[in-house]
């Protein structure tokens, strides 16, 4: 019978302190972002802070990625190089990469995990990323359980990461060139401006407005949660949770419910699932989704390639928060609602008024069902109310929410010499010491006496699960127990930190070839020599440079391509009758930007390009 599959529930972190809450809460490995080179460049974090999560995470078998995803300009080789070192110096188990040009250069044998701005659509591109030495390949957001599937029976011995909670790019991940074409902010660079988030015009081909003022590209965030056995069954190993930016808080809430999802999904077949670290977390809270900050959940293309139900939150890219009940009058200074919710006094509050917008407020006061704003508010009766900031739930997340520990069977004997203690967990790590004592028989039972010193860990990161004690009646001090015990477990701590398992990078195979082209654009990404020498060597023969280092061309950019629609999303698909009441092509226009959308019926894909020759700028006011 094969091993069973490990399987990681893997967290952000913003930084280490994040990282080391999101470990403690049930993470089996962390992303984190180095000093430079992250998709979030605002997440950025030292060598010894990143040295610091090590140290806390291989203590529980934890694994710890750091993203260098962004590309590489040619200038930066050497600088990235010397970061790798040290990054593999200080333990860190694999990159999270997106260049190519890595595996050209003089890196240590750290592995590499090809970063979902690797854009692995295919099977085929994913068979040639595993040949070229990756570790593990992300897999897009946009993938179906069919396709995921599909992915895995093309590389069964490649582990597969896959997001299942957070935000959501519009475009496929890697290929987004609008921030850079509109503001010379790249995502690619680690500074995506969020156009997606921005509001919209939609007009139609004669300058008809179909859709005014509304965030027509800004998805939901992605919620799995309901879908992890599914997901283990198309052969995703590793379960990812998007948030390198946010707050502690929104990661210990995440992970807890995640943790508690995919154990259930493990616990449906462990002889084909084992969980990839180890460790017990006690969480002293109930983990809750929707409490933490998103825009409407979607399971965005998880079982449908052609979803019928909504994916946009258009009316807010923010987070509007839970329901908490209607508005019955609001005269005086005073809302009084309809609610079976508890609100508390700095509750954050909001709801949406006649234009569509949401208008967020703080509660001053909050006494049962009746509420006194910090600000001044109109609100008509019948309005639904939301709660986006929970003041009591936040302080308790605030603070000490978790304990992690591995559970021991401590077995306590004697020896010619005195005694001897075995501690041993369930994962195979044990250790033995003794310690020389003469024996004496006790005058009063000892058992109680012993199991309370045993017992202790304290601070450490065990647990006593089970206590064996068979040294009878002899009088053993508890002093010297005590000194034993610690002794035991800091041998077993170092035990186990010193076997971590490490991947390393897989050989590339030489014979590698692209099939399915042999020429590449800028869409490519490929933004220095030792990319353009990787992709030469595999069979490219023609190779366009990123447009981060040569620019935009001409007076159009194609800049996302989408598996979102906007014609499916507001039921105007070309394939039916209410379709053609849109007369393309159609246009977005957001400030002085403006956007020709097209639609690929074919393959259902939206492509946006952006119009650098704007006829809104020429319109007098």
């Amino acid at each position: 019978m094969p091993k069973p599959r490990l399987i990681e529930l893997l967290a952000p972190a913003k930084n280490a302190d994040i990282a080391i809450e999101a470990i403690r809460h049930g993470a089996d490995a962390v992303y984190i972002g180095a000093s430079s080179h992250g998709a979030r460049s605002s997440a950025a974090n030292s060598v010894a802070d990143i040295r610091r999560v090590v140290k806390f995470a291989h203590q529980f078998r934890c694994r710890v990625y750091v993203t260098l995803n962004t590309l590489v300009y040619e200038n930066e080789i050497q600088q990235v190089e010397t970061l790798v070192d040290e990054l593999y110096r200080a333990g860190v188990d694999a990159l999270i990469v997106q260049d190519t040009g890595i595996l050209r250069m003089n890196l240590p044998p750290i592995a590499l995990h090809a970063s979902t701005q690797c854009d692995i659509r295919t099977p085929e591109k994913a068979i040639f990323l595993a040949r070229a030495g990756f570790s593990q390949l992300v897999l897009p957001r946009e993938m179906t359980l069919e396709e995921m599937e599909a992915v895995h029976k093309a590389v069964p011995d490649t582990p597969l990461e896959a997001f299942v909670h957070g935000a959501l790019c519009v475009s496929y991940s890697g290929d987004c060139q609008a921030g850079f074409s509109t503001a010379r902010r790249s995502a690619n660079r680690g500074e995506c401006p969020q156009i997606c988030r921005h509001s919209f015009n939609l007009l139609d081909a004669d300058g008809n407005t179909l859709i005014e003022n509304r965030h027509l590209l800004s998805l939901r965030d992605l919620n799995r949660s309901e879908l992890v056995g599914r997901m283990l069954e198309a052969g995703i190993s590793s379960f990812k949770i998007e948030g390198r930016l946010k707050d502690a808080a929104y990661v210990k809430n995440t992970v807890a419910a995640y943790r508690k999802a995919i154990d259930n999904a493990i616990s449906t077949a462990p002889d084909l699932y084992r969980r990839a670290s180890i460790g017990d977390s006690e969480i002293n809270f109930v983990p809750d989704l929707s409490e933490s900050f998103n825009r409407g959940f979607t399971t965005y293309f998880t079982t449908a390639p052609r979803p019928t139900v909504q994916m946009a939150s258009t009316l807010s890219p923010k987070w509007t928060g839970k329901p908490v009940g209607k508005v019955t009058a609001c005269s005086h200074g005073q809302i009084r609602i309809d609610s079976g919710c508890q609100l508390a006094n700095g509750d954050g509050l909001g709801y949406f008024n006649r234009q569509g917008l949401f208008v967020g407020f703080r509660a001053n006061r909050a006494e049962g069902n009746i509420i006194i704003p910090a600000s001044p508010q109109n609100i008509p009766a019948g309005t639904v109310l939301y709660r986006n900031h929970n003041r009591l739930r936040e302080e308790a997340l605030a603070g000490d929410t978790a304990r992690r520990s591995i559970p021991l069977t401590l077995t306590l004997r004697t020896i010619p010499s005195g005694i001897a203690l075995d501690a041993a967990d369930s994962n195979g790590n044990s250790v033995s010491l003794s310690e020389p004592l003469e024996l004496a028989q006790a005058k009063s039972p000892q058992s109680d006496s012993r199991r309370d010193v045993l017992s202790k860990t304290g601070d450490t990161i065990f647990s006593a699960s089970e206590i064996i004690d068979q040294a009878g009646n002899l009088f053993i001090p508890r002093s010297r127990l005590a000194a034993l015990r610690r002794r035991v477990l800091e041998k077993l701590t170092e035990t186990i930190v010193a076997t971590h398992p490490f991947d390393y990078r897989r050989a590339e195979q030489a014979d590698t070839r692209i099939s399915w082209t042999d020429r590449l654009d800028y869409h490519d990404n490929v933004a220095n020599s030792l990319a353009r020498q990787f992709y030469t060597d595999h069979g490219i023969r023609s190779i366009e440079p990123a447009i981060e280092t040569a620019g935009p061309k001409g007076n159009e950019t194609r800049v996302m391509t989408t598996r979102y629609c906007l014609r499916r999303e507001f039921n105007r698909c070309l394939r039916t009758p209410a379709g053609r009441q849109w007369h393309g092509p159609l246009y977005l226009e957001s400030g002085p930007d403006r956007f020709r959308v097209d639609f690929d019926c074919k393959e259902c894909r939206m492509k946006v390009f952006h119009l650098r020759d704007n006829p809104a700028k020429r319109r007098k006011p």
